[in-house]
């Protein structure tokens, strides 16, 4: 398949502080095989100066093929998700967190195993490769490796961070799948239906994490966890094998 775009999909709530540098970041990347980018931004009814954020960068650089949607209450990151995925008109997209997590340098890397194998889903992981990683919660490791264990005992993939942020798809590929969770449980939910579509290839790549503190606002909890897990049955054990819209090829 040749790209020529990448859309970049970004749920954002409450991040104001931080929106822009990430967003001087995508801008920055020059992608490989002249493939340009799509920054979708969906703002989940932020309560803080997200929104004033975003439009004063889209004023001041309209080079960058920005667009804005939002949502008229809180529904959740998934539900932002949704509501990007959707929008996205590039060959492939990219969920990107509006923090400054994980870092937009690393797209090329995900974008060579789509280029090179055709990957249908690539998973950028956080514990694999040698790129920098920022030292935190020895909990939250633990949880993530037992997350992403029980996520592959049940889809039978090989996957080292389930949970990761960075995840590619083609497009109409994603958005043939009926996605249901509005929150954290989009993980589990996303990993589990793509795995059951016959004859997807699925990659996945080293790549660099830049954590943050609860005080810095990191969202994500214990309780976050607990659904993760029962997301992980619901999707593999409970729900039917059923995940294609109506009307929709899942290998398009």
């Amino acid at each position: 398949m040749q790209i020529t775009k990448l859309s970049i999909v970004i749920p954002a709530y409450n991040e104001g502080p931080t929106i822009h540098l990430i967003l001087e970041k995508i801008k920055a990347v020059t992608l490989m095989a002249n493939i340009s980018k799509e920054v979708i931004i969906v703002n989940d009814c932020s309560k803080d100066d997200t929104e004033s954020s975003i439009l004063a960068y889209m004023q001041a650089n309209s080079g960058l093929n920005i667009q804005y949607f939002k949502h008229a209450v809180n529904r959740g990151k998934g539900a932002a998700l949704h509501t990007g995925i959707a929008k996205a008109t590039g060959e492939y997209l990219i969920i990107q967190d509006a923090d400054l997590e994980y870092d937009p340098n690393e797209y090329n890397l995900l974008l060579k195993a789509a280029i090179v194998a055709d990957a249908d889903v690539v998973y950028g992981s956080r514990f694999m490769g040698g790129n920098p990683h920022r030292i935190l919660f020895f909990w939250h490791s633990i949880g993530n490796k037992i997350l992403t264990f029980l996520s592959n005992m049940f889809t039978n993939l090989n996957l080292t961070d389930m949970e990761t942020c960075y995840k590619m798809f083609k497009t109409k590929l994603i958005q043939s799948i009926k996605l249901e969770e509005e929150r954290f449980g989009f993980e589990p939910e996303v990993t589990a239906k793509v795995a059951s579509i016959a004859r997807i290839k699925i990659y996945e790549v080293g790549i660099s994490y830049y954590g943050r503190t609860y005080e810095e606002g990191k969202k994500i909890g214990m309780k976050d966890g607990f659904r993760a897990i029962y997301c992980i049955l619901k999707y593999n054990l409970f729900a039917r094998k059923v995940f294609v819209k109506p009307n929709t090829n899942s290998q398009l």
